[in-house]
């Protein structure tokens, strides 16, 4: 009988960076590979030296500077009064004041903080995640943290028109195309694999003829179904919004009609 093999957690952890890029290896000059955000809860697989690798709440690895975690034994979050940063960046203050100090730290779309007093009308006091205190402007957040329509998602989609394309990016700070497309589906209440490929083969799409496209559907392009390399969001009336490198590397709206996009357009997903 094979010996049983075992994949041992050692901890876990919670990011205190606005966006940590997550390598390929315990090296800045390693490849990245994706990217997480500021307040997810991870947890850690291996350590080396000053590094650890992390897996997501998306299950995917990848190793980042162990002083890009805090390691408080409880994760964030998660219980009690907690909002949802629904503007593309937010400032958080020592002091409910923007003009006395600069931020102690700004960061992305859905990042998620935990409310200590909701006494001044115009500012939060938080809890951040290594345990200091803070302010942010309640217009900056959002308590409604419910899924939301297909409708919805769309225009949402476009507020990040023209953020810049960044390989492996999962924020506001800068998306890549399978990025862009989880985060808009995990708005839905769709949680989908980090990378293209993973999302047009994952059991939780149903593959539609493209004459059936409806919007919220899910788009594939590549050389071939093996081999699919881009994904964007259909949006109706022929066009798509994804963010992409081609001609200028951004969230941007294109047309299915396009000859680029047309010849590469390999496969078209409805998530369930």
């Amino acid at each position: 009988m094979p010996p049983l093999l075992l994949a041992v957690i050692i901890a876990a952890g919670t990011v205190n960076r606005p966006v940590q890029n997550m390598y390929s290896a315990p090296t800045e000059d390693s490849d990245v590979v994706s990217q997480a955000i500021y307040g997810w809860n991870v947890k850690i697989e291996k350590e080396s030296k000053d590094w650890v690798e992390i897996r997501t709440a998306d299950d995917y690895k990848g190793w980042i500077p162990a002083a890009s975690l805090v390691r408080n034994g409880k994760p964030y979050a998660t219980s009690g009064r907690v909002a949802m940063v629904s503007s593309l960046y937010s400032h958080i203050y020592r002091e409910a004041d923007v003009t006395k100090h600069a931020p102690v730290i700004t960061v992305p779309f859905e990042t998620r903080v935990e409310i200590m007093e909701e006494t001044r009308a115009r500012w939060l006091h938080v809890r951040l995640v290594d345990d200091r205190s803070g302010y942010i402007q309640r217009g900056d957040l959002s308590f409604d943290l419910a899924n939301i329509s297909i409708d919805q998602m769309i225009e949402l989609s476009k507020q990040f028109m023209g953020l810049p394309y960044t390989w492996g990016g999962t924020s506001s700070f800068g998306y890549d195309c399978s990025g862009f497309t989880q985060m808009l589906c995990r708005r839905r209440g769709i949680v989908m694999p980090r990378d293209a490929g993973p999302q047009a083969k994952w059991e939780g799409v149903t593959p539609i003829d493209k004459k059936d496209l409806q919007k919220g559907d899910l788009l594939f392009f590549g050389a071939s179904a093996a081999r699919i390399t881009h994904t964007g969001l259909y949006i109706g009336n022929g066009e798509f919004i994804h963010a992409t490198t081609n001609d200028q590397p951004k969230v941007q709206i294109s047309k299915l009609a396009d000859p680029h996009w047309t010849k590469l357009l390999v496969a078209t997903r409805r998530p369930k």
